[in-house]
């Protein structure tokens, strides 16, 4: 992890938009079929979990009393994008009986990374314990999240929630999909202007210079197509956590023919690879003996 970085090399390797020209295209996509899933779902919109501006996250409800709830953070380098584009990751989930609760959060630079962090665990609080009064379930959670939100996704297992009163981490698994577990390469992205990372900061808030206060299986997943940076930090997180490896996983799940505007929308796809893995979370759980 002691790479030498320049601000060509960081700005090749994590300015995905540069990567992924036609990237509007995918934004597109993920607007069109969001607003499918909110037609046809008609989820509950913008319940606050926090005092903060936009601590607020969107439910989505199966009929009858639901199986699990999946929790699904958004991406967008902290500093941009919103829950309502990804709606898209809910009607597979919905149609196994499961809830999806959508967060969003406040964004870089009105807030800091680390603040960003301490919403989604509220987030998390919120759902454990007042999401069942309005139609979740507090168990089995699995969290997910995508670039920033797989980030997020990871630091979360990084947090001791005995601090916030639980006896055990309070979900049973996750699933990071081109989460970036080492921020400490950003600190020379054009983007840093916004995120205002410096060298302590950086690694305090990275993954993969951190322990899991869990060991419930983390799935890491990337898309083939992404640029070297995104498949290395799938790879250094995977290494650095044996113990929150999925049982049979010998390997990040790398998506064939994907890049990371397209990785995601694999969860809009009950067949896909990335639906399956989020499945095999919620089957295992209470298996595992995580805590």
């Amino acid at each position: 992890m002691n790479l030498n970085f320049t601000p060509e090399t960081v700005e090749r390797g994590y300015n995905n938009r540069l990567a992924v020209p036609d990237h509007p295209r995918w934004f597109a996509e993920w607007t069109t079929r969001s607003r499918r899933a909110i037609d046809a779902l008609q989820p509950k919109l913008d319940l606050r979990y926090g005092p903060r501006p936009q601590e607020t996250l969107d439910l989505f409800l199966p009929r009858g009393d639901p199986r699990g709830t999946f929790v699904f953070i958004h991406g967008g380098y902290w500093r941009s994008l919103d829950k309502i584009d990804h709606a898209f990751v809910a009607p597979p989930l919905v149609a196994q009986g499961y809830a999806v609760a959508l967060l969003n959060y406040d964004l870089c630079p009105h807030v800091s990374i680390a603040a960003i962090l301490e919403e989604c665990q509220r987030a998390i609080i919120w759902l454990v314990g007042e999401g069942v009064a309005h139609g979740a379930a507090a168990s089995p959670l699995v969290i997910s999240g995508h670039s920033a939100g797989g980030h997020l996704t990871a630091m979360l297992f990084a947090t001791d929630w005995t601090r916030y009163g639980f006896t055990r981490t309070p979900f049973d698994g996750g699933l990071s999909i081109s989460g970036v577990h080492d921020l400490t390469p950003l600190l020379h992205f054009s983007y840093n202007v916004d995120l205002k990372l410096e060298a302590e900061s950086a690694k305090r808030l990275s993954p993969v210079f951190l322990s899991p206060y869990t060991k419930a299986p983390l799935a890491i997943a990337v898309g083939a197509d992404e640029t070297s940076e995104f498949l290395r930090q799938a790879d250094i997180l995977f290494d650095a956590w044996p113990d929150n490896r999925p049982p049979g996983m010998a390997a990040p799940l790398v998506v064939p023919n994907t890049h990371h505007f397209n990785v995601v929308l694999e969860l809009a796809d009950p067949s896909s690879t990335l639906t399956q893995a989020v499945l095999a979370l919620f089957s295992a759980s209470g298996k595992t003996g995580a805590g």
